[in-house]
């Protein structure tokens, strides 16, 4: 998953917490001052740089504009970041107030992971799913920002230039993985979707002049042509061809992306270790669990020596309970106003009824990449906007078994703690917070860890505070669930680095995660397309959790859990390492 498409990071502060991003008392105002107009020349000079980038974040002056990834872009790209660190340079750490000096890391951070993306990693040239135009003339299409004529205006323009950008990404592939290449045409087919009837009627009834009109039919049928083209070439000259790279991307790359995506204290090894050390722990908790469950749910039958045995019973019992197979989105639907009244009942923080948040079925241009759900939110220039909780329903092409798989991996108690992490007091509830930063860069380069492991930590307190009536078949399948998350850790270092096979892969997350087949197989693909992105909610969750537990410790009676929440979340999604300097220095 790309974050900023998928899980765009809005950071924020509440009013009360709006200093964090001040000068402190002391500093030297003139240093902070000029930081200050330099980020908002970095900003403006970035968005036209890459207007799909201002566009995610609700910035649609550029909305017009489609960028070819041709390689004079790419040394503009180039030229771009060596002048911005060189500006950076200029401004000595110790000269900023402590949010500027995040600020100054967070840029920084961008700007040479960009470089290293376009230079070292290279997925322009094996990532075939980087292309899809289908992706930002939905959004565009979908959107509120502007008046219907204006934005049909807008990607009039940009489909001029379809024929252009596709021939740019024939010519950028070079022995492109052939995973990639399988999601880059099941995703451009969706995109063909987009420009399909429902875009054309809206042009046929909106007030574009006869020649605009005639003008957009005629772009439109190109660029339709374009996706087509590319298609033909993905399926026939690349899948022909089956001249692959491999998907790995192997332990020198893999430690670096790590250190720039998730900017974590600890390094992509010791990460890795903190998570096989957990698995122990969780695993000891679900054997005591279902120990004292398997009396109940399977009456007078001798229970497993094995623990391993004995959880996969209780678990296979638990897990009977689930929504029918056209009822999946329904169920989420229906959960979201609980979890509404247990945060407001319980003071957890302080929530924001005014921010919409839309439950609907992933659009056709984002499946594919093994992610059953996901938040789209709007950018810190679009705060009004619609928050979607995307889900995706069950596949028609599914046998009754795959469906059932699937479901049973998501039961009634499951799908609750889903709901927690991707919506409230997951990734919406945070993500609204964010939205109210005063600081334009942490909103614009959030961090994917903060923001996964916050979804996380929320489920694990969610519990902690009685949701579930603190039973042990919710704490069980919690902690298989957090399993998961541990096992992504170790499963996206396994794949990039370790070479495990995908029998070997879904073998553990079937044995030693308790998953359902379909379950397995699907964070298999995933971790096949995406590197890193895996470890994000491991690595942030392990992080917020031993932050709290600090302060709860130094402050003993004084902690306060609402303060805590409202405090850290008021910093937005920058990584936890700063955001515990800052907390741990108030």
């Amino acid at each position: 998953m790309k974050l900023r498409y998928l899980l765009l990071p809005l950071l924020g502060a509440l009013p009360a917490c709006q200093s964090a991003d001040k000068p402190a008392a002391g500093a030297p105002a003139s240093a902070d001052v000029r930081f200050e107009g330099f980020k908002t020349r970095f900003i403006d000079e970035l968005w036209r740089e890459d207007p799909s980038f201002a566009s995610a974040m609700g910035y649609h002056k550029y909305d017009s504009l489609l960028v070819i990834p041709d390689s004079l872009q790419r040394r503009r790209a180039a030229a771009f970041g060596e002048k911005n660190l060189k500006a950076l340079a200029t401004f000595p750490l110790d000269s900023l107030a402590p949010a500027n000096q995040i600020d100054h890391h967070l840029l920084a951070n961008y700007l040479r992971a960009s470089r290293w993306e376009d230079d070292t990693l290279r997925q322009w040239q094996w990532n075939p799913a980087a292309y899809n135009l289908g992706a930002g003339i939905g959004d565009l299409f979908n959107g509120r920002h502007f008046p219907l004529d204006r934005r049909l205006r807008n990607i009039s323009d940009q489909l001029a230039q379809a024929p252009a950008y596709y021939q740019a990404a024939e010519n950028n592939l070079r022995r492109p993985t052939q995973e990639h290449t399988r999601l880059a045409i099941r995703q451009n087919e969706g995109g063909l979707a987009v420009l399909g009837p429902a875009l054309t009627d809206s042009v046929r009834g909106s007030g574009l002049s006869a020649r605009e009109k005639k003008v957009f039919a005629d772009r439109l049928a190109t660029a339709r042509l374009a996706i087509q083209s590319y298609l033909a070439f993905l399926k026939t000259d690349v899948l022909g061809a089956r001249n692959f790279r491999s998907f790995r991307i192997g332990q020198a790359l893999f430690d670096r992306k790590f250190a720039y995506d998730i900017q974590s204290r600890y390094s992509a090894s010791e990460v890795y270790q903190q998570a096989l050390a957990h698995k122990t722990e969780l695993l000891h908790d679900m054997g005591r669990r279902a120990a004292r469950l398997y009396p109940k749910y399977l009456p007078g039958q001798p229970a497993p020596a094995d623990t391993l045995q004995l959880i996969r019973a209780v678990v296979n019992q638990l897990t009977l309970k689930h929504a029918p197979r056209n009822g999946f989105v329904a169920a989420v639907k229906q959960q979201i106003p609980t979890l509404v009244a247990f945060v407001n009942e319980h003071k957890l923080l302080t929530q924001d009824p005014s921010k919409p948040l839309v439950v609907r079925e992933t659009p056709l241009y984002m499946r594919g990449s093994g992610a059953g759900a996901s938040v789209s939110a709007p950018g810190p220039y679009d705060k009004g906007a619609n928050t979607y909780y995307n889900v995706e329903p069950i596949p028609e092409t599914w046998t009754a078994a795959q469906a059932e798989s699937y479901l049973r991996e998501y039961n009634d108690y499951t799908l609750q703690i889903l709901n927690i992490h991707e919506a409230i007091p997951g990734h919406y509830t945070q993500l609204v917070y964010a939205n109210r930063s005063p600081s334009l860069v942490k909103s614009i380069f959030g961090n994917g860890a903060m923001i996964e492991g916050w979804a996380v930590y929320a489920e694990r307190m969610m519990l902690e505070q009685g949701y579930g009536q603190n039973s042990d078949e919710m704490w069980l399948l919690w902690d298989k669930w957090n399993l998961r998350v541990t096992l992504n850790t170790i499963l996206d270092h396994a794949v990039q680095v370790d070479n495990i096979s995908e029998q070997a892969a879904v073998a553990m997350l079937t044995g030693e995660g308790f998953q359902e087949r379909a379950e397995a197989e699907g964070k298999w693909l995933r971790a096949t397309l995406s590197q890193v992105q895996l470890s994000s909610y491991f690595a942030g969750y392990t992080e917020i959790y031993a932050l709290r537990e600090e302060l709860k410790q130094q402050r003993g009676k004084a902690f306060d859990l609402k303060a805590f929440h409202e405090q850290f979340l008021s910093y937005g999604s920058a990584p936890v390492k700063y955001i515990r300097e800052l907390m741990r220095r108030k």
